[in-house]
């Protein structure tokens, strides 16, 4: 395949949850408990898992390979300093999409002043953000280059958080949740594909990099309220800003292998 399609198909990902976030955000509105909406998400998503369950092949996610722990030449993944940076650039871009997905009406409600209406509502857009950016990426990184698309996605995610921490404009931060999603959203996809083409044993290294942005999801939202219970959640996204700096610095360790090298590898 000679096109990219890997962030297409996580903007499938983002399509769910904008439209969850439009349900939710109507939900609000008519005053439904959390608790029935939770309970409707849940119901609503048992068919769609069990059919793709069964859809799986046979045998996907068997690894042949021997010595799963070490890279090309008996490397160990933990000394493999470009896969530790495209570690570096999942974490931060995964830290800065689950934060939004955590804290980001809250955020506004706290921050902002909006209603939790107007909160869901200013959540959507950045969800917005994140499936245009997903399902258009790929023309961009076929055009460009992946080294190009992260370091843009990155300075641009920091643009919209940065706007949103320091301007005092309920219109601004409205604006600039798009820009945080825009920028987010091609972080994950684009460092999975990267991973798989550092060497050899290429599911091993695209699961070191999906453990590694799923940590980050798990540990930001807790991260981010313990900070944001002290120093206020504008403040707190500080951490967020932060780190999506470092991953605009850091982006050219997602770049593609030249030809000689891609060909070592496979024959390894």
């Amino acid at each position: 395949m000679n096109k990219t399609v890997l962030p297409m198909m996580h903007g499938f990902y983002s399509l769910g949850t904008l439209a969850g976030a439009g349900v939710g955000m109507a939900l609000t509105a008519f005053g439904v408990p959390a608790t029935v909406h939770i309970l409707l998400a849940a119901l609503v998503g048992i068919a769609p898992i069990y059919i793709a369950i069964q859809a799986i092949p046979d045998g996907t996610g068997k690894n042949a390979a021997d010595g799963t722990q070490h890279g090309e030449k008996g490397v160990p993944f933990y000394r493999d300093i470009q896969l530790l940076l495209i570690g570096v650039v999942v974490l931060a871009m995964a830290f800065a999409e689950g934060s939004a997905n955590d804290w980001l009406p809250l955020l506004m409600v706290d921050g902002h002043g909006f209603s939790p209406t107007s909160g869901s509502l200013i959540y959507t857009g950045f969800t917005l953000g994140m499936t245009v950016g997903r399902f258009t990426g790929g023309w961009f990184i076929d055009r460009y280059s992946r080294v190009a698309v992260v370091r843009a996605s990155a300075l641009m995610g920091a643009l919209g958080i940065g706007l949103i921490i320091f301007v005092d404009s309920a219109w601004v931060a409205g604006v600039s949740v798009v820009l945080w999603g825009l920028g987010a959203s091609l972080g994950f996809p684009l460092t999975i594909s990267a991973a798989s083409d550092t060497g050899p044993d290429a599911p091993t290294r695209v699961s070191v990099v999906a453990t590694t942005g799923y940590l980050a999801f798990l540990v930001g939202p807790p991260l981010l309220g313990y900070l944001g219970e002290h120093y206020g959640l504008r403040s707190a996204m500080l951490v967020v800003l932060a780190l999506v700096i470092l991953a605009a610095i850091v982006a050219k360790a997602v770049a593609k292998p030249d030809t000689k090298t891609q060909t070592a590898m496979e024959n390894s």
